[in-house]
């Protein structure tokens, strides 16, 4: 017998604030402290890390992973930059643009988290391309450099587009 899946986690408002590793500059690191990130988006796409961690090698001066995304990957932000960006995961020399810094982020993530539950799946095929694009307004209103192809925000709206948010999340 298959045991069944975990329950998915549900979106959360809630402020993580984080503690940056000692040689992290202090607007990155302030940033983390004060304003702190969201706790979560929908399903798996993003869960805020209890610590974060140094990703040396990659930017000019390291990123700060302070998200998971997915099973292996990290959301962080870029040290030098402030850009956010995701990496497939944590050893990966791969990474890709995600927000312009962590304050669009957190913004674009409570966009989202606003417009949830997205749809029914008798709702069909028509009704969640038009909540998907209606997403992609909302996070390119918020950000215009977010929807990069095949990047973190472009990837959450293929699939709200093919209703895999289809009754997730709704009460009874």
């Amino acid at each position: 017998m298959i045991d069944p899946l975990p329950e998915l986690p549900k979106p959360e408002f809630g402020v993580v604030r984080l503690a940056a590793p000692p040689e992290v500059a202090d607007g990155v690191a302030g940033a983390l402290r004060e304003a702190g990130v969201l706790r979560g988006l929908t399903r798996y796409e993003y869960r805020a890390l209890a610590e974060t961690e140094l990703l040396e090698g990659r930017g000019s001066s390291g990123l700060v992973a302070f998200g998971r995304s997915g099973l292996l990957g990290r959301i962080c932000v870029d040290v030098a930059t402030g850009e956010v960006v995701h990496v497939p995961k944590a050893e990966s020399a791969r990474v890709t643009h995600v927000n312009a810094d962590l304050q669009t982020f957190t913004r674009c993530v409570s966009a989202v988290i606003a417009r949830f539950p997205f749809y029914r799946e008798d709702e069909g095929a028509e009704r969640f391309e038009r909540v998907a694009d209606e997403l992609r307004g909302l996070i390119a209103g918020v950000d215009e450099t977010a929807l990069t192809h095949d990047g973190f925000w472009d990837g959450l709206c293929e699939d709200v587009a093919l209703g895999d948010y289809a009754d997730w999340g709704r009460d009874g």
